[in-house]
This record gives structure tokens, C-alpha cells and sequence, in this order.
């Protein structure tokens, strides 16, 4: 999410807040201060490799092991940057045609029903289906690409300053949802197929999404287009996701707060205040009725919650799978659990919300095609609470168990997923530093918290897993599923990454000094894992707070430098870095660059705010008649071989 919007820390509030033991507490009882030392942070830079607040210094962290790639320097300028002896091409940028027949991008004559053919606006996560080769054996696939939200000023010629019309909105809307366009490797280079019969765009303004799952049919999903509550006209704010073990791609709906106006009344308005309904960052209810909770009290709870598409076959209708909760995901990164049942883990990305994990009623088979049929609209829903003992327990949110029942406003399971964040309330779980990306690695059987930060944490609710006030970096947990079953109730955690600048006085004074020069970084937010095991971590925060644009750190999660983080690639200003995504030979790395010269407030020094006339840079074209495009890179190494390696 864009920290240009600041909208995170200025939504709802949790009643769980001040119920944790303090600091001091938390600390003597989960570590001691040697402890601490080793598996929490660890902040020295040995031989030139910086740990940074990334280094978790185990016994060997002083002997660090050769660096897979020479690191970049931090900085921060117009352009993208990557280690050497690797490239970063463009593959597709915002407005490229999807659909055959249409020609070049012209961002001053957009239209809605033009923009519904072309690759959308903000991508953010980034899938990977893999399809058989070319008859020469080219490589060929799928990506699956999110667009999570939009920038009028940015994207709309004179929309600066101004209401929008009643057609920018629609074009707003279109620009919207995911891409899924079909791709294929020639030698080194990557290229996408214009008019392949893949090729689909899902937006604001999809006619039919299907409501399926337990919540399907409530009636606080029916409103006056669909007394039935069974379908949804489109999808909002698509951030992460996740492609599940059959293929199928997984659209998450995070913040639909933002669209909607109007005044919260009636049976529904706590509801809407637990999610922060209305944020009235759009426009769009002055020209549609539904982005109005006065005249359509229902309709927010239509969203937050996760789409599954298929797609392999552009005809399918999107699927909003209610099981899995609606809060505000990050993502939905699935395993395939070894008794075959599929687990999904999400956060809720928002400073004081939850981590949460959904795991199926049954199991897939990949030899049976029919075992994925609906598989994910029955299962658990948990979430995590984390123990000062260094426990994890997945506490399930179950219509009728424990707090969960009638005299505490659920009239069934449809209310407890509708509700879901109430839910986990009442049942205690631990309220995170915004919990963003959440990813198992099936072949360790450990999974990777993202915590993006929390700025809002004051030194009276700090826990074991959240250990820092006015946190503005970030930190990443590490989840280790009992014995590899990513279906257990109960596992255990460590601190991975205490994320930060060591030059930071409030770190020194608790971990003893330490240096930095490029491997530091703050605010993780999507990470990959690649077939070692490494952490390919993206950023999501200040320029100048982290005196370097956003990018990937590569970050050691094993042996004698786990935890060490180096620079791999930089944005352009402006920028965050979204979706990094390895193809199964770990040769090509996708990623992708949202909202390029939104603010660039470390470089240029510009004074004025970025507008579609005046941004602070005009990558990837640099072209004085086009904006800024968000655009998805394919990185591979100069000669071939291993990204990393």
C-alpha cells in the first residue's frame, strides 16, 4: 500500500489495544539479553557486507559467506537499478494492449471500455503459471498481475486539483483488478502476447463475480442490484494474492474502505467503523450510488474478501471465496499440505491487525482435477496469537466456539466471516506492526511474516512479537510449522529481521552500536522465496527515512549469515517495489514498480506534488508526452543461470 496515501494509520481502531503485558514482561520472559542479541537482531557489518538491523547474529554471523552478487550502493534517482551482471527489462507498462487489433497507448484519450483491453494501472502482486513450451522449446506462461489502485492526478491529464468527471471514474474503475496475458522467453529476453486467447482483464466494473462459501446468500451481502447476495459487480484494491497448487490465481481485496462515502448508519455502522467505512478517498459515489453506505449499507460488505479466477479459462467467473475471511489481505499465498489438504495464510494489512491462515475441509489430489472444485469454500479460518514463550497459537474462528456466539452478535458463520476482524477480537489475538505478505516455504516448512510498521505503537502495548515503539521499519517473524504441517494448531516463532537503520539511537541504546553502509533497509513487504531458500524481501517505505529508494534485499534465512540483507535492486523515486516472483528454474525474477514518481521526496527535491504534467520522473519511457507507467520487469542474469547464485 502506498505510504503516499498515509491511509494506514488513520483507519479504525482495535478494542484489543492495551490488554498486553508490557515490554519489560515480554522480554525477560522470551529472551534473554544474550538471547535477544542472537536470534532477535544483530547489527554488525563484517567485510563490507552489512547485517544491518536484518542481521539476526547467530554464533557465525561474524563469517559471513561470499556475497552471491556485488550489492548496490544505496541512493535514489529517476531511473530502476539492479546488481551487476544482471538486466531488468521492462516487460509490460500500464496501458500496453492486451486484446488484438489495438495500437499504441495515448494516456491523453483514455477512455473506460479502451482501458479494459490494456494491461491496468499500479500492478502489484505477480503470479506465475507455467505453460508447456513452444514447439522450439521456448519457455511459456502466464502472469497473473494485480492493480491494486489509482493515482488520477498522476494518470488523468489536468486531473489535478479538480473533481473528476463521471467518465475518469470509470476509467478509474477499469483500471482496476488484474491482468492475466500469456508470455514467452526467447533466448535471455521475456515478451508478452498481444491477443493470445489468455489474455483477460478482471476490473472495477465486471459485470458478475460470484459470492460463494459459507457467507453466500447472507442477507447483509443483499443490497438493490442483488437482493440475493450471491454476486458482486467487480473487484476493489487488489493488492497481494497467491497461485494456488491447481493453478488458479487468488486476487486479494485490502483496502475497499477507500471507495466508499457517506454516513454509517443502522445495524451495519460498527461494522463499517471496525474497517474504517467510509475512507472517502474516491470520487466515485457521486456519480454510482453503491460507493454511497447511505444509500447501500451492504455494499462495503461485499468486499475485503479473496477471488479466485482460473486462468486457463478467460470465460470462468471470478469467485469471491468468503472461508477465507474478509478483512483487509495482503495476499493469499497457499501450500499443499502433506495429508493434501491446502493451506492459505493472509495479513491483514493494518497497523494493530492480525495474521491469520485458512486451511481446507478437503484435500487435493493432483492426479484427481475434481478435488479442486471448490476446495476453498469449506475449511478453518484461524488466527495467530503470539506467545511470549515463543508459541504460536491458531485460534479458530468457528461460528458457536468460545466468545463466538449469539449473545455476542454472530447469528451464524456467514456473521463471523463478515465479521472476522470482531471475531478475532473477542477471540485475543495478537494485534501486529501491519502485517503484509505472509509466505510458507513448503520445502523447510517455515513461513515468513512481513511486518511493514507501526508508528502507532507506544511503549504501554508492546508485546514479544511487536518489541518496538514508534516501529518505522519494520520487522519479519518467522513461523516454524510443527513437524512440517502447515495444518497444525500450534507452532512456534522467532524474530527473523528487526529491520532498520543501526545508526538509529533507540537501537543502539538496546543493542550496542553498529554500522551500515548498503545492506540495511525498512518497511518488508512482499517477499519471495527462491529454491535455497533465500528471502527476496521488497520495500514499501520513506525515501528519505530510509535514505534509499525501495527495492529487493536479497536476505539470508539460514546458516552462518542468516539474516544478512544486500541490496539487489532499486526503484525509480517515487516508487515501491511489489510482487517479486521467481519462475520455477530461479532463472527470471519478475517484479513490479508501482506508482513511480508519486511523491520522489528524496530525489529530485520537488516542490511541487507529482501531476501527470509535472511528475518527479517519467520512467519507464521517458518520454516528455507520457506520464510515469507502473510497469512489471523480468531480471535475469547476463549470460544465464540462477538469479542469486
Amino acid at each position: 500500500m502506498p505510504t503516499s496515501l498515509e491511509l494506514l494509520d488513520s483507519v479504525s481502531s482495535n478494542p484489543s489495544l492495551g490488554q498486553t503485558p508490557t515490554i519489560g514482561e515480554l522480554i525477560d520472559q522470551r529472551y534473554s539479553r544474550r538471547g535477544a542479541m542472537k536470534g532477535m537482531l544483530g547489527a554488525a557489518t563484517v567485510a563490507g557486507i552489512a547485517t544491518g538491523l536484518g542481521g539476526c547474529a547467530t554464533a557465525g554471523a561474524l563469517r559471513p559467506a561470499q556475497a552471491a552478487f556485488r550489492e548496490l550502493e544505496r541512493g535514489v534517482d529517476t531511473m530502476h537499478h539492479v546488481a551487476p551482471g544482471y538486466d531488468a527489462n521492462i516487460l509490460i507498462r500500464w496501458g500496453d494492449p492486451l486484446m488484438a487489433g489495438d495500437g499504441s497507448f495515448d494516456p491523453t484519450r483514455q477512455s473506460a471500455e479502451d482501458q479494459e483491453r490494456r494491461f491496468g494501472y499500479n500492478n502489484d502482486y505477480v503470479g506465475f503459471v507455467p505453460l508447456p513450451p513452444e514447439a522450439r522449446g521456448e519457455q511459456r506462461g502466464l502472469l497473473c498481475v494485480n492493480h491494486e489502485y489509482t493515482i488520477a492526478p498522476l494518470m488523468l491529464p489536468g486531473a489535478a486539483g479538480r473533481e473528476l468527471t463521471a467518465a475518469e471514474c470509470e476509467i478509474e474503475k477499469a483500471a482496476h483488478g488484474g491482468s492475466i496475458f500469456e508470455i514467452v522467453k526467447h533466448g535471455q529476453n521475456w515478451r508478452y502476447i498481444q491477443g493470445s486467447r489468455f489474455n483477460r482483464r478482471i476490473t472495477a466494473r465486471t459485470p458478475r463475480i460470484a459470492l460463494t462459501g459459507p457467507a453466500a446468500g447472507s442477507p447483509r451481502l443483499a443490497t438493490s442490484a442483488d437482493p440475493t447476495g450471491r454476486t458482486v459487480m467487480g473487484t476493489l484494491n487488489n493488492c497481494a494474492g497467491g497461485i494456488t497448487p491447481w493453478g488458479s490465481y487468488l486476487l486479494a481485496e485490502e483496502n475497499f474502505n477507500g471507495y466508499f462515502t457517506g454516513t454509517a448508519v443502522g445495524p451495519e455502522a460498527a461494522n463499517h467503523e471496525r474497517y474504517g467505512v467510509p475512507g472517502g478517498w474516491y470520487e466515485w459515489a457521486r456519480h454510482d450510488g453503491r460507493f454511497d453506505i447511505g444509500q447501500e449499507p451492504n455494499e462495503p460488505n461485499r468486499f475485503g474478501w479473496i477471488v479466485e479466477i482460473d486462468p486457463m479459462d478467460p470465460s470462468s467467473t471470478p469467485k469471491k471465496r468468503t472461508a477465507l475471511g474478509r478483512f483487509k489481505h495482503e495476499g493469499a499465498e497457499s501450500v499443499h499440505n502433506r495429508d493434501g489438504r491446502v493451506v492459505v495464510y493472509s495479513g491483514d494489512d493494518q497497523v494493530f491487525d492480525y495474521v491469520y491462515k485458512f486451511v481446507t475441509a478437503g484435500r487435493f489430489d493432483p492426479a484427481r482435477p475434481e478435488t479442486r472444485r471448490d476446495l476453498l469454500d469449506a475449511g478453518t479460518l484461524y488466527v495467530a496469537r503470539f506467545d511470549a514463550d515463543g508459541a504460536v497459537d491458531w485460534m479458530p474462528l468457528i461460528f458457536g466456539e468460545g466468545p463466538l456466539t449469539a449473545a455476542n452478535g454472530f447469528a451464524g458463520q456467514a456473521d463471523v466471516l463478515i465479521e472476522t476482524r470482531r471475531a478475532a477480537d473477542l477471540l485475543g489475538a495478537t494485534p501486529m506492526d501491519r502485517p503484509e505478505d505472509v509466505e510458507p516455504d513448503p520445502r523447510s516448512g517455515r513461513v515468513y511474516v512481513m511486518l511493514t510498521n507501526n508508528t502507532r505503537r507506544t511503549a504501554d502495548n508492546l508485546d514479544a512479537a511487536n518489541p518496538r515503539a514508534d516501529n518505522a521499519f519494520g520487522h519479519i517473524i518467522e513461523i516454524v510449522e510443527s513437524e512440517g504441517d502447515f495444518a497444525a494448531t500450534r507452532s512456534t516463532w522467532n524474530m527473523l529481521v528487526r529491520c532498520g537503520d543501526p545508526e538509529v539511537a533507540e537501537v543502539g541504546a538496546l543493542w550496542g552500536p553498529g554500522t551500515s553502509e548498503n545492506g540495511w533497509f525498512g518497511s518488508p513487504d512482499n517477499v519471495a522465496i527462491d529454491g535455497k531458500g533465500r528471502l527476496w524481501v521488497s520495500t514499501d517505505g520513506s525515501e528519505v527515512l530510509n535514505q534509499c529508494a525501495n527495492g529487493v534485499w536479497a536476505v539470508d534465512a539460514e546458516g552462518p549469515t542468516r539474516g544478512r540483507s544486500q541490496l539487489f535492486f532499486r526503484t525509480p523515486t517515487g516508487a515501491e517495489l511489489c510482487g517479486p516472483r521467481f519462475t520455477p528454474d530461479d532463472e527470471t525474477l519478475f517484479m513490479a514498480v508501482q506508482h513511480p514518481g508519486d511523491d520522489g521526496e528524496a530525489y529530485p527535491p520537488h516542490a511541487r506534488p507529482s501531476t501527470f504534467a509535472d511528475p518527479s520522473t517519467r520512467w519507464p519511457d521517458f518520454d516528455p508526452q507520457m506520464p510515469p507507467r507502473p510497469s512489471v520487469l523480468a531480471v535475469t542474469r547476463r549470460g544465464g543461470g540462477k538469479i542469486g547464485t
